[in-house]
């Protein structure tokens, strides 16, 4: 039996779907069953509703030890994809014990419990700081805890460290780092989150862009690697999962191209989006709503980040999806909901 947590976010739904049509016996865990109604929703916009009915589901949290006991029971493998994202710095609590105590959760229970091997969804934002001498960032790139790191970031490398506990503890594991993951939402809500949000503010008439540039990857690729990795001998390693680098100027022209609508035409340079996440802080904490643009992510809009994908691509002989292509796709999903 496989595990999956996090089978209602973004990549454990497509991941489910993958695991569901090679007929593996699946176990997923849910918070709430709203959860699961968009997992049916998706695999129903996807034609594969027959699939849906092959996934055994289980309520259980993973910073809840008493609801994972009974979780583990015939586990033989573990896809850890559960997490929480956010760059709003008041999530900082909830971030560590999510990302962080979360994964010491499910890590200690592989061990208790004798599971084969670990799958754990990390992110590029983990893998490390390039040097003075250095422009791109790999697997090997060693991570500086002197420059600055989103509370994101930092949960996530130190979720990464609970897993190479795990490992040096007699667990095999594989890591995997995807840069910002495109695919689709079947809910309306999940649209105006994460990756979601992109197409969702470019479809409201977003008027700014930004030069800043990232990889990017399809979520197909993230769970076809995911699920190849765990089906083959390699262990004790991370792979950095990014398609393409892409600025965000060609992306959201890419992607209000496809939904049909005018594209960002307005520059915002980088004092702009200064002012911006310093006055969005102000009116959160005034008004008591959610932060729209935090410091970590107006910075991020104008980072020029450099990836190299050449060690999962020799290790399994893996060929990317192009972004134009995993845009096109997503599209036709946004356009339905």
């Amino acid at each position: 039996m496989i595990l999956v947590t996090g089978g209602t976010g973004l990549v454990g739904m497509h991941l489910l779907m993958l695991l569901a049509e090679k007929e593996e016996a699946v176990l997923a865990i849910y918070r709430n069953t709203e959860g699961i109604e968009k997992v049916k929703r998706l695999f129903e916009m996807q034609h594969k509703a027959d699939s849906f009915h092959k996934i055994e589901w289980q309520q259980a949290d993973i910073t809840d030890i008493p609801s994972l006991e009974n979780v583990f029971s015939g586990i033989s493998k573990v896809y850890h994809c559960a997490a929480m994202i956010s760059f709003d710095q008041s999530d900082e609590g909830i971030l560590r014990k999510v990302n962080i105590e979360g994964t010491a959760n499910i890590v200690n229970f592989c061990l208790a419990k004798e599971v084969q091997k670990l799958c754990f969804v990390s992110s590029i934002a983990a893998l490390g700081d390039v040097a003075v001498n250095e422009t791109v960032i790999s697997e090997e790139t060693e991570w500086n805890p002197e420059k600055y790191h989103s509370d994101y970031a930092i949960s996530k490398y130190g979720a990464e460290m609970e897993v190479w506990r795990g490992q040096q503890e007699g667990l095999e594991t594989v890591i995997v780092n995807p840069g910002v993951i495109i695919g689709p939402f079947a809910s309306k809500a999940d649209w105006q989150n994460g990756s979601g949000r992109i197409f969702w503010e470019i479809s409201k008439g977003m008027k700014y862009y930004t030069k800043g540039a990232t990889g990017f990857v399809g979520v197909w690729d993230v769970a076809a690697i995911m699920h190849q990795l765990m089906e083959s001998p390699i262990q004790s390693q991370r792979f950095a999962l990014v398609s393409e680098i892409m600025s965000f100027e060609v992306l959201s022209k890419m992607i209000a191209h496809e939904i049909g609508v005018k594209a960002p035409t307005v520059y915002a340079k980088k004092w702009m989006t200064e002012w911006a996440w310093r006055i969005d802080g102000v009116l959160s904490f005034l008004f008591f709503k959610n932060r729209k643009l935090s410091k970590a992510a107006a910075k991020s809009l104008h980072a020029l980040e450099q990836y190299d994908n050449s060690k999962v691509r020799q290790a399994l002989h893996f060929d990317f999806e192009s972004i134009p292509a995993v845009i096109n796709k997503t599209a036709v999903f946004f356009r339905k909901t």
